[in-house]
């Protein structure tokens, strides 16, 4: 979160240096989340010194994706969602679509992993094209030197995974340590990441992209898209036959998750905090007004940390349930049937991941999976994560599941969920969090491993 900032009239000199603030942040929230399960740092709220705690509410961005995917298995689980019927079985409104004079179909399974070819915030494919292509490049260009590192840590685990330069289709996937202060991520130079138009509905909101040509065919390449998530929440709406808004709220009270509620910027919300940006002058200033009805499935949600890692373990103890077979019938069942969050967790070809190299995108969660290459070297563990960045605010999730051995499940002494969940949220734009998720997480996991032998 956002520290202490020149009030005015204070004198510069009283101003810490910007970039040190955030990097002695991250430090210590690496060091107290490693004793505290939950906890807040700097201001909520800076102009009114109101701290942030951990019941603070923030946008989480596009870990809404995540959410949302939730409610896509339970309708899937339930009957009611046919992964691979095109959308316009439930979305009529949504024209049918022609690729190259060939007509192609469009379908939730394509949705949900960033298939389809609708496009993002950019209208203009070519740009697209060429910011892929720096991007790749960049990526050869470092790829040595981080083998090189990797090797070296050898046996350490989590392994570093924030140092390649992010591609630049993802929302607010940018490193800000390498950016000057005031310099936006040209993600956030779309005129449509900043719309103020209140939408009354998910169909309504469809207007913005649903008559825009694919920028390729459906199923053939990877394009981060908001706007495919969009889509979703009308494919969910109509499966459901609820409104998306009321069906999501719904799903969080069944989890736990009071504090989980729309971006309403009308509503009255306690413990919401205020939004910040770097002006050009490496100024913290406030956020520019935005409504973000347009996109509450992809990036509309408001959170807290606590209900974040309730998400997070309802998410593993329903992974985990089906593994644990002599406990009585005592375990109740998860959320979901362990085989849809397997489903889920199952990287998808063709697809990449801005935030982790090593990961695959599958359906609305990010995938490393467990990878080791010859004795004695480095270990890659399997998690799920998620990454998130929008007007004022970055967020993280990570889920990295306990490996059971049989004496653990046999015993039936021990009940999922057994892992960690690290949750992230700032009010503050364009902050890379993902590296410092994964720290926190193979902290946790040394730890445990530890105390067990």
């Amino acid at each position: 979160q956002p520290e202490e900032e020149e009030a005015p009239g204070r004198p510069n000199s009283s101003l810490p240096d910007l970039k040190g603030a955030y990097r002695k942040a991250g430090e210590s929230l690496f060091t107290k989340a490693c004793s505290d399960r939950t906890r807040g740092l700097g201001y909520a709220d800076v102009e009114n010194r109101v701290v942030c705690k951990p019941e603070t509410i923030m946008r989480i961005a596009s870990i809404s994706k995540c959410l949302t995917m939730m409610a896509v298995a339970k309708l899937w689980e339930e009957g009611k969602l046919d992964l691979d019927a095109p959308v316009q079985k439930y979305v009529p409104e949504f024209p049918e679509k022609v690729y190259e004079g060939e007509k192609v179909a469009i379908t939730t399974r394509l949705l949900v992993s960033h298939l389809s070819g609708i496009r993002h915030y950019e209208k203009d494919i070519t740009k697209v094209k060429e910011e892929k292509e720096k991007a790749n490049r960049a990526f050869k260009q470092t790829k040595p030197c981080q083998d090189k590192e990797q090797k070296e840590e050898g046996g350490k685990g989590i392994e570093k995974t924030d140092s390649v330069k992010p591609r630049k289709e993802h929302e607010g996937e940018v490193k800000s340590r390498n950016s000057k202060p005031g310099r936006r991520d040209k993600e956030f130079e779309q005129e449509e990441y900043y719309l103020r138009e209140k939408f009354g509905s998910v169909i309504e909101s469809l207007k913005i992209f649903k008559n825009d040509p694919l920028f390729f065919k459906p199923g053939s390449q990877f394009l981060y898209s908001t706007y495919g998530f969009t889509l979703l929440s009308a494919v969910v709406e109509r499966a459901s036959g609820q409104k998306f808004t009321d069906y999501m709220l719904r799903m969080f009270r069944d989890l736990d998750m009071l504090s989980t509620v729309l971006d309403d910027n009308e509503a009255m919300i306690y413990n919401r905090a205020r939004c910040y940006v770097y002006n050009k002058k490496g100024r913290l200033v406030n956020a520019p007004y935005v409504d973000n009805s347009y996109k509450w499935a992809g990036g509309g949600f408001l959170s807290s940390v606590g209900d974040l890692l309730k998400f997070g373990n309802a998410l593993l103890y329903s992974y985990q349930a089906g593994q644990f077979k002599n406990t009585h019938g005592k375990l109740l069942p998860g959320y979901l049937k362990p085989d849809t969050v397997a489903m889920m967790w199952t990287p998808v070809p063709k697809t990449e991941v801005s935030w982790d190299r090593d990961g695959k995108y599958a359906m609305a969660w990010a995938v490393v999976e467990k990878k080791q290459q010859c004795g004695c070297c480095r270990q890659q563990k399997h998690y799920a994560s998620h990454t998130g960045g929008a007007v004022g605010a970055s967020s993280v999730l990570l889920i990295l599941p306990e490996e059971l051995d049989s004496d653990t499940i046999d015993t039936g002494l021990v009940a999922p969920p057994r892992g960690v969940i690290v949750s992230i949220i700032c009010n503050m734009q364009s902050v890379s969090l993902n590296s410092t998720a994964l720290k926190i997480a193979r902290e946790f996991d040394k730890e445990k491993w530890n105390a067990d032998l």
